[in-house]
């Protein structure tokens, strides 16, 4: 194996470490909502200490690997996918992390009716199945598997245009809830951009494939 492939290989399973370490502060994070457990949610800060630290590595990386070996064509792109895909998941991190600090605010639990009504479970449950998608889709380099993604980031979308509204009917119905209603509307937003950052990565992940660039696509001629 040449010396590039090392270095190619060496990426691709710190990505694939850095995705796992994500969807554990993910699964984390889902079961905080419901029981706002503050040592849960310490734990969702220390893991995004840690999701920093690979981002910073993986930099670095990709970086010397530019520089040493000034890769072209599938090489190049790929290690392009990797740089865009670190920092997508290290915002999703950032997600993760800002949604514990919302729910550490909150001295009791969300009244699970809320919960349900808001569809937050749901969003969940649909965004950590994009991210094991993904992360399966990467690691097996299947941009077909990649393409599922499109579709359930849609559902998250459909989930935050309700949201508002949802939101005003429980208030009105159950004021003493409206701090953690409002909290809840942040909760989705944060979703609603882990779904966009994941659906970012599939597309990185079609480009390195394919080299096609789809964020462009409805620009061409």
């Amino acid at each position: 194996m040449t010396p590039i492939s090392n270095e190619l290989n060496s990426l691709k399973t710190n990505i694939i470490n850095m995705f796992s370490l994500v969807i554990h502060q993910f699964e984390n994070s889902r079961t905080s909502v419901e029981s706002t457990d503050k040592d849960l949610i310490e734990e969702i800060a220390r893991l995004e200490r840690r999701v920093d630290v690979y981002e910073l590595k993986l930099n670095m990386d990709c970086e010397n690997v530019l520089a040493l070996f000034s890769p072209v064509a599938n090489n190049l792109r790929f290690v392009l996918s990797i740089l865009r895909t670190n920092y997508s998941l290290e915002r999703i991190g950032d997600y993760l992390y800002n949604i514990a600090c919302i729910l550490r605010d909150l001295e009791n639990p969300v009244d699970p009716e809320v919960l349900k009504e808001m569809q937050i479970s749901r969003m969940f449950d649909i965004s950590l199945e994009m991210l094991k998608i993904i992360s399966t889709a990467f690691e097996n380099q299947d941009s077909q598997q990649a393409r599922q993604i499109f579709k359930k980031d849609n559902l998250l979308d459909e989930i935050l245009m309700k949201s508002n509204k949802t939101a005003n009917e429980i208030i009105i119905r159950k004021p003493e809830e409206t701090l953690a209603v409002l909290s809840l509307l942040t909760v989705i937003r944060k979703l609603e951009r882990v779904g966009d950052q994941t659906k970012n990565i599939a597309e990185e992940l079609i480009y390195f494939l394919e080299a096609k660039v789809l964020r462009h696509a409805n620009q061409e001629a």
